[in-house]
């Protein structure tokens, strides 16, 4: 979609609102060697502030792309070693270690059900933003992110399309021109990084310059390259390396598991 027809046919907060349906109801891929990512910086007490935009669906993706893209993962440590990789369950696909975990889940011990717990798979968003504040780091500022983050924040972009109450206006925070800056406030609360007072602005353009923002839209990341088939093992690749983390020796011993 031309940045124009960007101007003419914003997506609606129906849209995406719907999509946050059909996200929720139906249920990692960037390297953080990727000079592409952008992630916010905490002092020595674990307190940090940075300002930024949620942009909108990249060019690339067409008129039906979305802003932000769902990923799955899983990361834990068992006798063989550390299981780190994408989930399958992101394309809609059986995953190996999705399986296992209902297995145990399903054994009825509780050792069995906390071990699923430690395995269970993890979420996270990825969208493009532009920084506009990050106080430890000011040559981030004016430039195009992509941004990994997960539901504590998305649920605050679902409350600001979806208001609870009725004197709160449903602001869609992708959009160029009636978007929101997002004060992004992390504190550390024990032991984790806290984003409960993390907060959008009052609505307004990013720029009042659309020759500057049709520059920033043309320069937004793919997200579609997070979904690619390519960022994803095969379930038989998958189901090798877990056996191996879980320290079954045989096929004979991961058969014996999943029939119980």
């Amino acid at each position: 979609m031309s940045f124009s027809n960007l101007k003419r046919n914003r997506d609606s907060i129906e849209k995406l609102t719907k999509a946050i349906e059909t996200t929720t109801q139906s249920a990692e891929a960037g390297s953080k060697d990727d000079n592409r990512m952008w992630a916010p910086t905490v002092d020595k007490s674990g307190n940090g502030m940075a300002v930024i935009r949620f942009l909108p669906a990249p060019e690339a993706d067409g008129e039906d792309g979305l802003p932000w893209i769902r990923m799955f993962d899983h990361g834990f440590q068992g006798p063989g070693g550390w299981y780190i990789e994408n989930s399958l369950t992101t394309l809609g696909q059986k995953d190996p270690v999705s399986e296992h975990n209902r297995v145990l889940w399903n054994s009825g011990s509780d050792r069995d059900k906390e071990i699923a717990r430690k395995q269970k798979r993890k979420l996270s968003y990825y969208a493009n933003i532009y920084v506009v504040s990050d106080p430890a780091h000011p040559e981030n500022e004016g430039r195009v992110f992509l941004y990994k983050f997960g539901k504590k924040i998305y649920d605050k972009i679902t409350e600001a399309m979806q208001p609870q109450f009725a004197d709160e206006e449903a602001i869609n925070p992708f959009d160029f021109w009636t978007g929101a800056n997002f004060k992004l406030k992390i504190r550390k609360v024990e032991g984790y990084w806290n984003y409960d007072k993390s907060e959008f602005d009052k609505p307004s353009a990013l720029l009042d310059d659309d020759d500057k923002l049709e520059k920033i839209y043309k320069n937004l990341n793919d997200l579609n390259e997070f979904s690619a088939a390519s960022n994803f093992k095969s379930y038989d690749e998958l189901k090798k390396r877990l056996d191996y983390t879980l320290g079954l020796r045989s096929e004979e011993h991961t058969s014996e598991l999943q029939s119980h």
